[in-house]
Order: C-alpha cells, then sequence, then structure tokens
C-alpha cells in the first residue's frame, strides 16, 4: 500500500448573527486543522490566526519524510506550547488583545496512522462506513457534566453554561494535552469543524449530508444546512477523504488557508 493522504475541501463562513469570523482552518495532504477563536473580534481573529500560522509553519518539521515516528509525534504536540508562548506575546504586547484565545483542533497523517491534537470544543469526526464517530472530547462544561451524569444529553440546548470552556489557548502557558491516534484505511472521510456547525446539526443530520457526495459538495451541503437553521455562529468545515495517491508529494504542496488566517 502506497502511503495515505487527505483529499480535502474546506469553507469558513461568517454565519447570520455574527459581524465578522473568529474561526479560521488550513489544509494540506497530511495535515488539517480546524481554529475558533474567542476575546471579541479582533481578538478571536488574531488568536485563530497564530495557532494555524504557527503549526503551519512548524508543519514542515513534524511531515518531513525523514523525521522518525516518535519525534514527528513529539513536534506536532509540542506546537500547544508554541502557540500558548505566541498568544501571550500578542496580548502582552497590544492591550486590546486581552483575553483572546482559541480552539484548535488538527490531524496529521503519519505513518499511516491519524494523530489528533485537540483543544476546546472544535470537532473531529469519522465516518466509516455507515457509522460515524466523534473522535475529539469537547473540552467544555457541559462535556464534564454529561460525563458525571448530571445532566443528560436532552438538557444541553437550554443550560446556561452550555458554551463554556475548560480548556482553550489563551496564553496561559498551563495546558497539558496528549495526542490521540487512529487507525486509517483508504475510504475514510474526517470532518473537522468548529461550534458553527456542530451546535446546530446532529451528528446524523451531519452524517446524512455528507453521504455519497465529494468533499467540496459535502462542504456546501454543511454550511447551506447552518444557514437554513440560523446560523448563529461562524462556521468552519473541512471535509477530508483519506485516499492511497503514490503521485502527491507533500513536500512539494502549500497549506492552504480558510476564514482569519487566509494571508
Amino acid at each position: 500500500m502506497e502511503s495515505l493522504y487527505f483529499i480535502s475541501a474546506a469553507r469558513s463562513a461568517v454565519g447570520l448573527i455574527r459581524n465578522g469570523n473568529e474561526d479560521g482552518a488550513l489544509t494540506h495532504p497530511q495535515l488539517i486543522a480546524v481554529a475558533d477563536g474567542m476575546g471579541g473580534h479582533a481578538g478571536g481573529e488574531v488568536a485563530s490566526a497564530i495557532a494555524l500560522k504557527t503549526l503551519a509553519d512548524r508543519s514542515a518539521v513534524f511531515t518531513d519524510v525523514d523525521i522518525d515516528k516518535d519525534s514527528a509525534d513529539d513536534y506536532f504536540n509540542s506546537t500547544i506550547d508554541e502557540i500558548d508562548g505566541a498568544l501571550k506575546v500578542a496580548s502582552d504586547e497590544d492591550p486590546a488583545l486581552s483575553g483572546l484565545g482559541t480552539t484548535l483542533t488538527a490531524l496529521f497523517i503519519r505513518d499511516n496512522q491519524a494523530v489528533l491534537l485537540h483543544v476546546g470544543d472544535s470537532r473531529a469526526y469519522r465516518i466509516r462506513g455507515a457509522s460515524i464517530e466523534q473522535l475529539s472530547v469537547d473540552h467544555t462544561v457541559m462535556q464534564e457534566l454529561l460525563a458525571a451524569g448530571t445532566i443528560t444529553q436532552a438538557d444541553v440546548a437550554e443550560h446556561p453554561q452550555r458554551s463554556m470552556l475548560t480548556q482553550a489557548l489563551m496564553g496561559s502557558q498551563t495546558l497539558s494535552i496528549g495526542l490521540h491516534i487512529f487507525d486509517l484505511k483508504e475510504g475514510d472521510r474526517f470532518i473537522l469543524c468548529s461550534d458553527g456547525l456542530s451546535g446546530v446539526l446532529t451528528d446524523k443530520e451531519i452524517k446524512t449530508l455528507v453521504k455519497s457526495q465529494s468533499p467540496n459538495d459535502a462542504v456546501a451541503a454543511l454550511v447551506d444546512a447552518t444557514y437554513i437553521n440560523g446560523a448563529p455562529d461562524n462556521v468552519t468545515i473541512i471535509v477530508a477523504d483519506v485516499a492511497d495517491v503514490a503521485d502527491v508529494a507533500p513536500d512539494q504542496t502549500t497549506i492552504e488557508f480558510f476564514g482569519t488566517a487566509a494571508p
């Protein structure tokens, strides 16, 4: 089997309520990521852009074909500290950015496995066959209450703390985030998204909308569905299929940015 790569489509949209877009995304044959900024319009835009551009810069090392698996994973994981440090510098240099922060959900293909780096509530899903599985675990008060059995899923929509994060990149340098590794099969489909999608559509609705569609058409269908349902937040979506593509050379490809991270 040849090496496996992502064939991706992405889109970042403002939605119907917000005045600006604090989300961003990037795609590459070996790396996909979504970031959802916070801290006011300016702060959120800056934070998500810093996260994605830092990840893109470091990807030249951890996607290098000559780096060993453990070193690649360590360097990928340490991106969290690099981003957090950059956010602190940005906040210290500009008081208007005080309180800035961002989520980050990134998937990196190496050694024909998918490595997940995740902070916050932007999600990673995998569709394999007829099943959809959420690979990320939300770092939210709601998730902790659900795990403890204090509330049920039916309580989430009306709960006053439904949007409160328990972990995010905010320049605090107190995070301890581990990687999660998943097996890959040709034909797997991954969806990375900000909560502008997952907060509006159920997992079942997401799976139904992307079934038997190309990545581009799947992204369009998901964005359209959020707008039909009121699009109360920015929405950023990547749909990436895993393919055995022998002629894709990662060192010869460029990273594409979407949303706030776009140059």
